[in-house]
């Protein structure tokens, strides 16, 4: 595991908790260019924890980088709530976003999250996320999603079915069904899980 950070004690601090957590070698850097040493040098590894506000250059472009050499899982850990900086993070292929100012919980169960092959936004920033969102379709042309879908989009990320969703939104199943097939079209995709997984890329839901 990588942990990116130029604040020392920041550092070690994350780097103690992911060695609490079962991690084995935790690297650590505190520019982008250590960073992307550190990176060619150990190859990836299982998670890549960084700052966005690197003294050498942007932590967005990290994300990328590292995703685009086939490191499995990045997370941001920012000071800012952003809502360009949370997009952009989840856009450049982060699967979290976490805020310095959260509680060592949070910061654990979203690591923990992601090391189980899921997506988490900070709770203070998902509704940031929430609203009219683009997302990028399957074609990767970004669609806006009105606030309605967004929470369609998220009941169904929850597993419920679209009567269930219906109840809880106080809709009838056939206008939950047409805002699937709008949600569908604005991505390019009928399929559920598609168009979950595509939302949750984007930050979207959670």
């Amino acid at each position: 595991m990588m942990v990116v950070d130029d604040h020392p004690l920041l550092r070690e601090a994350i780097a103690g908790r992911l060695a609490q957590m079962g991690a084995g070698t935790v690297h650590e850097a505190a520019t982008v260019a250590e960073a992307r040493a550190r990176a060619t040098a150990t190859g990836p590894c299982d998670l890549a924890i960084l700052d966005l506000g690197l003294p050498d250059g942007s932590g967005i472009e990290l994300v990328t980088e590292l995703r685009s050499n086939a490191w499995p899982r990045v997370v941001v850990l920012a000071s800012s709530d952003d809502p360009y900086a949370v997009r952009s993070a989840f856009q450049a292929g982060a699967q979290a976003y976490l805020l310095k100012s959260a509680s060592p919980v949070v910061v654990t169960d979203g690591v923990r999250r992601v090391l189980d092959g899921g997506v988490y936004a900070d709770p203070s920033v998902a509704p940031v996320l929430a609203t009219g969102t683009r997302v990028p379709g399957t074609d990767n042309t970004p669609r806006e999603l009105s606030a309605r879908e967004v929470e369609v989009l998220q009941l169904v990320a929850d597993g419920q079915s679209n009567k269930e969703i219906g109840e809880e939104l106080s809709l009838s199943a056939l206008t939950v069904k047409s805002h699937l097939s709008r949600i569908g079209r604005k991505l390019g995709t009928g399929d559920r899980a598609q168009m979950v997984a595509l939302a949750m890329r984007a930050g979207v839901i959670r």
